[in-house]
């Protein structure tokens, strides 16, 4: 008879949940209804009937619904080209290359780009994709503190005669904090000590800058940045990203980065919703004015009630709570409510951080957050009623 098969690799997996579970970081999928307080439709175009009906027609007219293969090989197409150009335009760049995804994007631009003789800085909070596409380039990394200009234009001074080339890499608009990265400063560090910079506009495009282009636009320093990342699946409502930069800059991630040369192109028809999504965007100023004064009131109510944001100053509003526990409670309470929030834990934040990650969006009015910001306060004290009594109970 023969010997059972060896179950080591399934019981690690098992361990390695049950770790999770313990630590109450396990994660689940599932579906949320109510206020959306927690997706990245930022300006509420994901159901807009004028990118629904570019999609339509685009694909009525397509000889195909598939791309075939990469862009280098069957994938390319006039359309994918024209849209590169006409998104290079709309961020204020030379050239501008399409990736599948934002972290594709992020993955492919600094693996390629960054070498291990180079030096590259990092800040503390950047997002996973940034992280991970440093990690592969083999470059030195060195990880200054959130924001924290002193200490990068410090290690920047330490390494003044570095033979290779060092890199700054960093969010415009940070995901988990809501806060904005110190641009002028950066770009001065930048041309002080020969450096480039590399930033993710990521959950700025739509919402920041002249027609919503984004910080770097904001700050009319577009030219004077490497690479800036743009990702198409937030306000934009569609998919996908691009890096925009030099025409040097393009010529090389289309021969070098990895995520672009091997993955099979996205589909044509796509063109359309991303090029629908654009010109809404550029008239879209009531919006982001809504969204800002929204986002501003909230965090006065906030405030008001005694309820810690950290640093955010955006449409990203973040509830510190603290522990998983308290964290995963007060999102269940919210739920109840009629909100659509998630509890953020480690590892997508730092241990002790756990929080609700309040994502805004224009759909969202003023009676919205009266009510929002009352039943945070309720699921607050229910959680300190039951952390008493589970306490006494001990």
């Amino acid at each position: 008879m023969p010997e059972p098969k060896d179950n080591r690799m399934r019981e690690r997996l098992m361990g390695e949940l049950g770790f999770l579970r313990e630590r109450s970081q396990f994660r689940a999928l599932d579906s949320l209804s109510g206020i959306d307080l927690c997706s990245n439709d930022y300006l509420d175009l994901a159901a807009d009937p004028r990118i629904k009906q570019a999609v339509i027609e685009a694909v009525s007219r397509a000889t195909s619904v598939g791309s075939t293969g990469s862009r280098l090989l069957s994938g390319n197409s006039e359309e994918w080209e024209e849209l590169e150009s006409e998104f290079a335009a709309f961020a204020g760049t030379e050239a501008a290359l399409y990736f599948g995804s934002g972290y594709a994007a992020n993955i492919g631009l600094l693996s390629s780009v960054l070498k291990p003789c180079d030096i590259v800085y990092s800040d503390a909070l950047n997002h996973a994709s940034l992280i991970d596409g440093i990690r592969l380039s083999g470059a030195t990394k060195i990880i200054y503190p959130h924001c924290d200009l002193e200490y990068l234009e410090r290690s920047l001074r330490a390494h003044a005669g570095h033979a290779g080339a060092k890199v700054i890499v960093t969010e415009s608009l940070f995901s988990m904090e809501g806060d904005i990265a110190p641009i002028a400063g950066l770009i001065r560090l930048s041309k002080d000590h020969e450096t480039e910079l590399v930033i993710d506009e990521a959950h700025a495009i739509g919402v920041y800058g002249p027609q919503g282009r984004g910080i770097a636009a904001e700050h009319g320093c577009e030219r004077e940045i490497f690479a800036t990342v743009h990702t198409c699946g937030k306000a934009l409502a569609s998919a996908g990203a691009f890096v925009c930069g030099g025409n040097t800059l393009k010529d090389y991630l289309v021969n070098r980065a990895r995520t672009f040369i091997f993955s099979t192109a996205m589909p044509p028809y796509l063109v359309h919703q991303i090029q629908a999504a654009l010109a809404i965007v550029r008239e879209a100023d009531d919006q982001r004015a809504h969204l800002h004064k929204i986002a501003s009131s909230l965090r006065a109510a906030l405030t008001a009630g005694g309820l810690g944001f950290g640093a955010s100053t955006t449409h990203i509003v973040p509830i510190l709570l603290g522990t998983n526990e308290m964290a995963l409670h007060v999102a269940a309470q919210l739920q109840v409510s009629g909100f659509a929030v998630k509890a953020i834990r480690p590892p997508t934040v730092p241990p002790c951080t756990s929080r609700i990650r309040l994502a805004l969006n224009s759909r969202i009015h003023a009676e919205d957050v009266r009510r929002l910001v009352a039943e945070i306060g309720i699921a607050c004290k229910s959680w300190r009623q039951f952390s008493a009594s589970r306490a006494v109970h001990a």
